[in-house]
């Protein structure tokens, strides 16, 4: 996480074959947006969700890149609950709760923003769409 030092950070955990995969297109938009002004996303695809992830990092990848233009960085396919979950979902979902003050993701496509201090300050809903976090990314950029 270093590399990402001083800037704005929202994580999402992503799934191909999912009802919000087409959040990737919106993602994408604010990516483009705000990068310059040092906001980045990282996605991290997961296949732990009625397995809508089951591909290999390489065709995940394909699949963004042809079918929503994706640029944001794209990592290896990660756990987000149980056993193996991933050493920054595990920190992220520490310092923010879900739904019922539960830390287990519910679902493809939660969403964490960590401001340029490296603190996890807010943690969105699946459903939320990432064009109505536009007014948090400016305020925090």
């Amino acid at each position: 996480m270093s590399a990402y030092k001083n800037k704005l950070i929202l994580v999402v955990n992503l799934a191909s074959k999912c009802a919000f995969t087409p959040q990737y297109k919106e993602l994408e938009a604010l990516y483009q947006k705000y990068h310059n002004q040092g906001f980045i996303i990282l996605g991290f695809p997961c296949n732990q969700f009625q397995n809508q992830e089951p591909e290999n990092e390489e065709k995940i990848l394909n699949f963004c890149q042809l079918n929503y233009q994706v640029s944001f960085p794209l990592f290896m396919k990660i756990d987000v609950n149980g056993d193996f979950t991933h050493p920054l979902y595990a920190y992220m979902k520490s310092r923010q709760k879900g739904i019922f003050a539960t830390e287990s993701i519910k679902w493809n496509f939660t969403k964490f923003l960590i401001n340029k201090r490296g603190e996890v300050i807010r943690r969105f809903a699946p459903s939320t769409h990432p064009k109505s976090l536009e007014k948090v990314i400016e305020k925090e950029l």
